[in-house]
């Protein structure tokens, strides 16, 4: 029986894997390093604790967490027991969070204890501390939630630590855990992806485990990715990108992982040379930060070979010196969204450069692209194919805006595919601002900016102007040393695009307001404070 007759699921996935590759390295996270076999025993492990606290399948179970081994175990365990996995944001503040567990209804949660100072358990009991007398469950705010699980040896009192949860489940045999797995069908929800809420609340976008492993398979094979590769997850595990463009192709591939919980240029550097790693996806801006770095050369970063990148402008000028200046053989952008499995178009190897940096590469197999405008024209890109989501969790409203009568989901993206069937997106409709009666797209005018010797990072937004109603303003991050002044930045950019696209006013930061995936949070710089 072939790979692809095995993976039907998830659980059926970690359980080849773990076979499969029983003695490669799986992950490395400290001083720990463990096998695959290792591996597939800790989820066994963590999916007996979930049968033992009643976990049945459909159960949403929630996790919020940095990149961790622990985050993998307790995600891919209660996957294991066929619950639907909820990832939350790790920039949620308690209140985002609790809102989340309470639409989705999770009746499980693992958290992280204390993340970059913050105690996620405290601000969580703050957000849904307070309830309906009576209501079950740690949190009276959310009575839907009948256990927390702290991922480390300290817990409240009305909480459980990890480390008791797992012991939980020691009366559950293997053979019933693995019964368990074998019950989780193809088309059963795998995961619910809240979007990162860039317009707005985040909506949850359901998967099925088909679409998970038919994506991420097409993924690996477009990327390249290989037994004995090590790939470098800084993209966060809540997110697509870092969940299955990382842990799920790492398993298909039996590639090892070495997770990283936040992005800091010194110990990806560090973990680069260290691990001899060899593959490193993520947006434009890490790559930036590592060949801009004063010790990037006192590091051996030879290992490096693929390169996978989107979520943002890819300025050429960043190929190129990947290429040229670390020599990494491929890299390749892509585009996706949470609603479409996170992938809908890739780069192949061997695409020119300026392909790949002015493009997001052609429709993956199984998938149509189209663009609501005529042949060359910028308009909405419209998907169609095994990646579109069932639906939003619970919100058939909020679905039927989004997907029309034929099967075409609406992405509020807006692009342009050339003859090639290379998907290049401009904008999204919302960022869309009117010159004078002319469209203009950020996404472009960005692509040019960055062009500029001194533009490190660039996020152009529309502002009300009192004669053209609309016009741009630049928000720009200079390159160190750099004394670029508006007054020569817009000389230069009326030198170099059309008049209608030159923003009229710039401002200079120290960087740019991002989310976890790496996307501008362009309602901070309209001062509408969406996250």
């Amino acid at each position: 029986m072939g790979a692809e007759m095995e993976w039907e699921s998830i659980p059926g996935l970690v359980r080849w894997a773990a076979t499969r590759y029983a003695d490669t390295e799986a992950v490395v996270e400290g001083r720990t390093r463990i096998s695959y076999a290792e591996l597939g025993a800790r989820v066994e492990r963590a999916a007996a604790a979930c049968l033992a606290n009643g976990v049945v399948p459909g159960d949403r179970v929630g996790i919020w967490a940095p990149n961790s081994l622990d985050w993998m175990v307790a995600a891919l365990g209660a996957v294991s027991a066929g619950a639907v996995l909820v990832p939350l944001n790790t920039r949620f503040k308690g209140t985002e969070a609790a809102d989340v567990l309470r639409r989705s209804g999770a009746g499980l949660l693992f958290v992280t204890g204390t993340f970059l100072g913050t105690s996620y358990v405290a601000s969580l009991r703050r957000a849904a501390g307070e309830g309906a007398v009576g209501a079950g469950g740690p949190l009276p705010g959310l009575p839907a939630l009948e256990q927390v699980v702290v991922l480390s040896d300290d817990a409240p009192a009305d909480f459980r630590t990890w480390k008791d949860f797992l012991a939980s489940g020691e009366g559950v045999g293997g053979a019933e855990v693995r019964a368990r797995a074998d019950e989780v069908r193809a088309d059963w929800p795998s995961d619910i992806v809240f979007t990162s809420g860039t317009t707005g609340r985040p909506k949850g976008a359901v998967i099925t485990h088909a679409q998970t492993l038919r994506g991420y398979e097409i993924w690996s094979d477009l990327a390249g990715l290989e037994r004995g590769d090590r790939y470098l997850i800084v993209n966060p595990f809540f997110h697509t990108f870092g969940y299955k463009a990382g842990v799920i192709a790492c398993l298909m591939r039996g590639a090892t992982m070495i997770p990283q919980p936040v992005f800091n240029v010194d110990t990806v550097l560090a973990n680069l040379a260290a691990e001899r790693v060899s593959v490193l996806p993520g947006p434009p801006t890490l790559h930036q930060s590592l060949l801009d770095h004063a010790s990037r050369d006192a590091h051996d970063l030879s290992a490096l070979r693929l390169v996978v990148t989107g979520a943002a402008v890819v300025p050429l000028r960043l190929v190129e010196r990947l290429r040229g200046e670390l020599g990494v053989a491929t890299v390749l952008t892509a585009y996706g969204l949470s609603e479409a499995s996170g992938i809908v178009t890739m780069c192949r190897r061997g695409d020119d450069p300026s392909v790949i940096a002015h493009t997001s590469g052609r429709a993956i197999p199984g998938v149509e692209v189209r663009v609501a405008a005529p042949p060359g024209e910028p308009g909405e890109v419209l998907v169609r194919g095994f990646n579109v989501m069932r639906g939003y969790y619970e919100d058939e409203a909020a679905t039927a805006e989004v997907r029309t009568a034929d099967g075409w989901l609406r992405t509020g993206d807006v692009g342009v595919l050339d003859g090639a069937g290379n998907l290049r997106i401009t904008d999204r409709i919302k960022d869309m601002y009117i010159v004078g009666g002319f469209n203009a797209y950020p996404a472009e005018i960005e692509q040019l900016l960055g062009l500029h010797p001194d533009v490190m990072d660039v996020a152009v937004v529309g502002v009300p102007d009192a004669r053209l109603g609309e016009v741009g303003k630049a928000y720009v991050v200079r390159r160190g040393g750099s004394v670029l002044t508006a007054d020569d930045l817009i000389a230069w950019a009326r030198r170099e695009m059309a008049n209608y696209k030159v923003p009229r006013a710039v401002e200079f930061l120290g960087e740019l307001p991002r989310n976890a995936s790496g996307k501008v949070v362009k309602g901070e710089l309209r001062g509408t404070g969406f996250a």
